[in-house]
């Protein structure tokens, strides 16, 4: 049979009980508050509180804008980074055909999923040509890139305009 007090569920080590065998007892003094509940953190809760803007069915037309453009603006700057790789994967090829030594050397050219062959000087206006179109086509998306740019800095002048400190619509670098 135990002896002392915590058997019969009187005092513990720290004080009365609330009547349970074994039960602690709650410490003295006045209440502890969270750590999250400071009288800073409080003040900066009125603070916010009294910042609060409303939202309207247009203000989040503008932010639901501004992140469609965002992540179209990423796709478009890699879909230009592999051009820009098959640009230069063409230009050595160029390179490579020009150091050829060999004037009567036929030179295989794919075309779709085919292979034909053709003489260096074919090969060399081909791949020209198709240089001069990836170039284009990578103007044109720099170009498209550079229009979505300036309809964010836009969004960001009227949405930083309204929101102050309380949105953040500058891209993560990680």
């Amino acid at each position: 049979m135990e002896t002392g007090s915590h058997a019969r569920g009187g005092l513990g080590p720290q004080g009365a009980t609330d009547g349970r065998p074994g039960a602690r007892a709650r410490p003295r003094g006045p209440p502890r508050r969270a750590p999250w509940s400071s009288p800073k953190m409080a003040a900066t809760m009125k603070k916010a509180a009294a910042e609060d803007v409303n939202v309207t069915f247009e203000d989040q037309q503008k932010i639901n804008k501004f992140a469609r453009n965002t992540s179209r603006i990423t796709e478009l700057k890699e879909e230009i980074e592999v051009k820009k790789k098959q640009l230069q994967n063409l230009e050595d090829a160029c390179e490579d055909i020009m150091l050829a030594d060999d004037d009567c050397l036929m030179i295989p050219y794919q075309i779709g999923d085919v292979f034909i062959s053709h003489s260096q000087e074919e090969t060399q206006e081909m791949l020209e040509e198709a240089k001069k179109n990836l170039q284009e086509e990578i103007d044109a998306l720099e170009a498209r890139v550079e229009s979505i740019q300036r309809v964010l800095a836009d969004l960001k002048v009227q949405l930083y305009a309204k929101f102050g400190s309380n949105i953040n619509l500058e891209a993560d670098d990680s």
